[in-house]
């Protein structure tokens, strides 16, 4: 759920509202009786990993079936400017817009879509899911930094 309108409000009544206005990303799994099962709370910028939350799910509807696991079949690209990110990221869409302003050709691969890209991602960030993650001609780093970017690619 989003908390628009009154803003805050329903952040605040789970406390999880900061002071400056905006929540973290927070997820409570409320079963068929309105009672709270599961609650897991990140920093805003973290993406949780889904098959946590299906499993819980399967815990409280043991029936429940979610979508069957991804064959991958392609493999991940290399060379050039390989970006790895989600549609949800903020950081994200600003890479996307520099780019696109600046006619630089860049190939996007989102992680939530790929269990090969997010296990990449994961293996490159300490287990973080972090994004944007850049894998530039073999130089990997995250979070989107323009003046790195524009370094490696006049090399």
């Amino acid at each position: 759920m989003s908390d628009f309108w009154p803003h805050g409000e329903v952040a605040k009544k789970y406390g999880v509202l900061r002071q400056e206005g905006y929540s973290e990303r927070a997820i409570f799994i409320i079963d068929d009786h309105g009672i709270i099962r599961y609650i897991d709370i990140h920093d805003i910028s973290e993406q949780p990993d889904n098959r946590i939350l299906f499993a819980e799910i399967k815990i409280m509807r043991p029936g429940y079936v979610d979508a069957p696991d991804k064959v991958e079949t392609t493999p991940l690209p290399h060379g050039g400017i390989v970006m790895y990110c989600t549609r949800w990221c903020p950081e994200c869409r600003t890479a996307r817009s520099w780019f696109s302003e600046n006619n630089i050709q860049y190939t996007e691969v989102d992680v939530m879509e790929s269990p090969a890209a997010e296990k990449q991602v994961r293996a490159w960030n300490n287990g973080n899911l972090t994004t944007p993650t850049f894998d530039i001609d073999g130089t990997v780093f995250s979070g989107f930094d323009r003046v790195k970017i524009s370094s490696l690619i006049k090399k």
